[in-house]
């Protein structure tokens, strides 16, 4: 999740350290409004990974890959959804740029990019259009890999063909995704489409989904069917904006509470009991 500033003056930092503090990982954006290496000093020994947009500059993203390895980052997450931003109608009436004294702290340093002003026009949009590489191909992810010792996760997955050509590149994770329903109207939901991509994978890479997971029940059906783990966004940033690193570590414990509430009145023990039996509806 992208520009947490906007939401708290401690940004990403706050939730990383929220996320330290109960147990969780966390995913920083390539567009935060906090560094790679803010986050990380504050976060020793606690699972973070670092989302990655290829860039037209492949220096840059050489160079992004490097500071994450450096600081201790676990793994990279590649988001591949996203060759062009989505039709984000209220970005462009409103002329989307961040206010005055946010910037993309990960890039402006580092290469001068920012989110430009555009009339008429996202500044989001313009600059998915200016800067990332919209054309990416199974090869990149060879090529990203040979950056650093970093696993590849690929994150905008939502069909079971394409989980197998990434897992044939390498990836190690799978991440079910439809990029928070912002990219295409109309496409399938994260958790109908992960049956199949567990399928396709058949164990030779981990499952996680994203997107709709609101409860602890939802946690339930997802590793129902078949999950390895969820990630959780939209209620993050509502605690984040309430009350900072406590807002979201509240939000994580109320997640595990109502999680374990769910496998308690399930009859589920441990993890290693939550399976398809549970779901009253499975894809044939």
């Amino acid at each position: 999740m992208a520009f947490q500033c906007l939401a708290h003056q401690q940004g990403e930092v706050a939730t990383a350290k929220a996320a330290a503090a109960t147990g969780a990982g966390m995913i920083l954006s390539t567009m935060s409004t906090k560094s790679i290496e803010e986050v990380a000093a504050g976060t020793n020994n606690s699972l973070r990974w670092f989302q990655l947009y290829i860039h037209k500059d492949k220096g840059l993203t050489r160079a992004l890959v490097e500071r994450a390895f450096a600081a201790g980052y676990k793994a990279l997450c590649l988001t591949v959804d996203a060759p062009l931003l989505g039709q984000r109608e209220r970005d462009k009436r409103n002329e989307f740029v961040l206010p005055t004294g946010l910037h993309l702290a990960n890039l402006t340093s580092m290469s001068g990019l920012d989110i430009p002003h555009e009339q008429g026009e996202s500044g989001l949009f313009a600059y998915f259009a200016q800067q990332l590489n919209p054309a990416v191909t199974w090869q990149d992810l060879e090529w990203l890999q040979s950056l650093s010792p970093l696993p590849l996760v690929v994150k905008g997955i939502l069909r079971g063909d394409d989980a197998v050509n990434a897992v044939k590149c390498g990836t190690k994770a799978i991440i079910v995704s439809n990029h928070g329903g912002r990219q295409l109207d109309s496409a399938i939901a994260s958790i109908e489409a992960l049956p199949d991509v567990v399928a396709a994978v058949n164990n030779q890479a981990e499952v996680l989904v994203d997107g709709g997971i609101r409860r602890g029940i939802d946690i339930l059906k997802a590793i129902a069917y078949g999950a390895n783990a969820v990630l959780i966004g939209r209620p993050i940033l509502w605690g984040l904006a309430l009350n900072g690193e406590a807002g979201v570590a509240h939000v994580i414990e109320l997640l595990r509470a109502e999680f374990d509430l769910a496998m308690a009145l399930s009859g589920c023990t441990s993890i290693k009991d939550i399976d398809s039996s549970l779901l009253r509806y499975k894809n044939s």
